[in-house]
């Protein structure tokens, strides 16, 4: 039986722009995350969407919320099985994207050599893998294109 082709996501699908600066690349940082997780894509895009709502859509928005605030929005956007996890891993992440970066993806990006490094590093994050990361990275390429030029 052939494999389900996985539908690709790109942040401008979500009225992104993660080259305009911290807040569109964080957003998209924390889709691409929440996406990674062994969950739906609708899911992930519904829970999102409850963490812009919710205004938990910064570093230190995410790292004060209280793990009960976290798992209420995790599961009122359809995690059913891993929101205590996940909202474990989402704290432990921002609070290294803070201590590491100022919680600025921006300055991870600024001290990154070119765009293995970069991933390198994110992949450094708590709960962030090269599937993660690979979806993120499509977005951000080309800054580290324009450095070249």
């Amino acid at each position: 039986m052939a494999r389900k082709q996985r539908k690709q996501h790109y942040a401008a699908d979500f009225d992104l722009d993660v080259l305009s600066g911290d807040t569109d690349m964080f957003r998209w940082f924390l889709l691409c995350y929440l996406f990674g997780k062994p969950i739906q894509s609708d899911v992930a895009v519904a829970t999102w969407q409850l963490f812009i709502e919710e205004k938990l859509d910064t570093p230190w928005a995410i790292a004060d919320a209280s793990d009960r605030t976290l798992v209420r929005l995790l599961h009122k956007g359809g995690y059913t099985r891993y929101q205590h996890v996940t909202a474990r891993g989402l704290r432990v992440c921002m609070e290294q994207l803070i201590r590491d970066y100022e919680g600025s993806l921006y300055l991870m990006l600024e001290h990154s050599f070119d765009d293995n490094e970069f991933s390198k590093r994110l992949q450094k994050l708590y709960g962030v893998g090269p599937k993660i990361a690979e979806i993120f990275m499509r977005e951000v390429e080309e800054i580290f294109a324009r450095r070249v030029e």
